[in-house]
């Protein structure tokens, strides 16, 4: 299926990040001021997720104050997440599972769905239909990964889900779109230290 071109651009903004940190919080405050860290530190392609509470607020504020970034809205599981994210500035939207109703309101307004899987059959799927992701990760690991892309050349697929940033660059070599990578990056004591640490280990070798 063939994305429109603003859905491309999306796209390609998050394949030319290669790294979507993908928030959770306990609230919209310690979720806001984590965002805007991260995308002072240049990580300015961020999965925020409807898992924190307060995120409708949260994903306008960000927005507000970071109208550049490109802003998604994760963990995304019904059609109505999708209508209250686009009310709020979601640029594109993420879920963990097939969310066929979230799929079709998405694409009804022209906005990027990156829709999750664990087997071959949903990635395959989602990946038909634009980017796929990969969740949880972990569970199969850049070894299945790349058994994936060796029957789906070619497929765009994100992988998320227990990622560590120093294990970013095996995904990115297994062949990953773009890597989500969630509270490894974001908790540490110095958030801008362990950016830096992941600018280093990806390197100029993926870009």
């Amino acid at each position: 299926m063939t994305l429109s071109p603003a859905m491309e651009r999306s796209a390609e903004r998050i394949r030319s990040a290669r790294i979507v940190p993908v928030l959770r919080a306990p609230d919209d405050d310690t979720g806001y001021a984590v965002a805007l860290r991260l995308i002072a530190a240049g990580l300015d392609v961020l999965e925020l997720t409807a898992t924190i509470p307060g995120w409708h607020d949260l994903l306008a504020a960000v927005k507000a104050e970071a109208p550049n970034a490109l802003v998604g809205l994760g963990t995304v599981r019904t059609g109505a997440d999708v209508g209250r994210a686009l009310a709020r500035g979601a640029d594109f939207l993420v879920s963990p599972h097939p969310v066929a109703a979230a799929r079709a309101t998405a694409r009804a307004q022209d906005v990027l769905f990156v829709e999750g899987g664990t087997t071959p059959a949903e990635i395959g799927e989602a990946a038909e239909r634009g980017v796929a992701k990969m969740f949880p990760a972990h569970l199969g690991g850049p070894q299945y990964l790349k058994s994936l892309l060796s029957i789906l050349p070619g497929a765009r697929i994100v992988p998320t889900g227990g990622i560590a940033v120093s294990d970013v660059p095996t995904w990115l070599d297994a062949g990953a779109f773009a890597v989500g990578v969630g509270s490894d990056l974001y908790a540490a004591d110095n958030l801008e230290a362990k950016v830096s640490e992941l600018r280093e280990l990806v390197g100029a070798g993926h870009s």
